[in-house]
């Protein structure tokens, strides 16, 4: 049995004024208390624009209800960029390919163009045939991009760290948007298929802008799922599993799966947070917990590589 979200778990944090000082202070504290527990949390008053959000949700809807052939034309390149169809995903070893579809893009200069030296930072691709995408989808990476790294400063402080302690190699970093499509799952699919299966973030921070459809299910400290149901005006920020190993576990990545059941699709907008490649993760550097973790220093590069490699059926081809 699924249980209803309780808030005592998954806080909703108003973070309107974190950019005043003495707010940032009470911010911080909450997503502290909030982030070594479970690991998710509501924010709301996060100044993302809701047309932008609507006319980027209208248009990743447009791109998913379009053919395959159209489609086919931004196939997901060996840099992570584009199109990645049904069967693309795969979260566990024993698991079921995951029952969605997905479009990619990430950092790029004004002109469009990146440096082209790591296998997880390209150039974007974007359809001929919806021309608006681009734009949306870059206003809104922009912007999302921003909050996260003003949510890091606020991670930092709850660990009396410097403001910029996650966030001070973020040149060209190696965030990355996406709009997630899940189709209605019909029953006869059976219980163990998912739109995404049980897992936990790759990277850094994890900020999702659900529809009004919901399907998220988080796991809770005590092993029961529980729904994370939209909540309007909202996002949902977690902690990922390179923040978490980054803090020697402090931080708490948790997993989480979705199922859409509902009858109808739907379609939600992820970045995916993390700073320039060669930032070295090393929990030494925090002096509380030097002593308290094994994890060997990894850039956020090769940690990264390693974790696509194990996920995403097309790098093993």
């Amino acid at each position: 049995m699924i249980k209803s979200i309780d808030k005592e778990r998954v806080p909703v944090i108003d973070i309107k004024k974190i950019n005043s000082a003495s707010n940032k202070i009470e911010i911080a504290k909450e997503l502290y208390k909030a982030s070594t527990g479970l690991g998710f949390i509501y924010i709301q008053n996060h100044d993302i624009s809701e047309n932008l959000i609507n006319d980027l949700r209208k248009d990743g809807l447009n791109f998913f209800r379009s053919s395959t052939d159209d489609k086919s034309k931004v196939l997901i390149t060996k840099k992570h960029r584009g199109w990645l169809g049904f069967g693309g995903a795969k979260m566990g070893d024993k698991a079921k390919p995951d029952l969605k579809e997905s479009f990619i893009w990430g950092y790029q200069y004004d002109d469009g163009s990146l440096p082209d030296d790591h296998q997880l930072r390209g150039v974007n691709k974007w359809p001929k045939f919806l021309p608006s995408l681009q734009q949306n989808a870059m206003s809104y990476f922009h912007q999302i991009n921003e909050l996260a790294k003003n949510l890091l400063t606020c991670f930092a402080m709850g660990l009396n760290l410097k403001e910029n302690f996650f966030i001070r190699n973020c040149n060209a970093p190696l965030s990355r948007a996406s709009l997630v499509y899940y189709p209605d799952q019909p029953k006869e699919m059976g219980e163990m298929q998912f739109g995404v299966s049980e897992h936990t973030d790759f990277g850094l921070l994890t900020i999702l802008c659900q529809d009004s459809v919901g399907g998220l299910q988080i796991k809770g400290l005590d092993g029961q799922w529980f729904h994370a149901p939209p909540i309007e005006g909202t996002l949902i920020v977690n902690v990922a599993d390179l923040l978490s190993r980054w803090t020697g576990g402090i931080y708490k990545s948790t997993p989480h799966r979705v199922v859409n059941s509902s009858g109808q699709e739907r379609l939600s907008i992820v970045l995916a947070f993390d700073p320039d490649p060669e930032t070295l993760i090393n929990p030494g550097e925090i002096p509380e917990i030097e002593k308290n973790t094994n994890e060997e220093p990894i850039t956020c590069g090769d940690y990264l590589i390693w974790r696509f490699n194990k996920a995403f059926s097309y790098r093993k081809n």
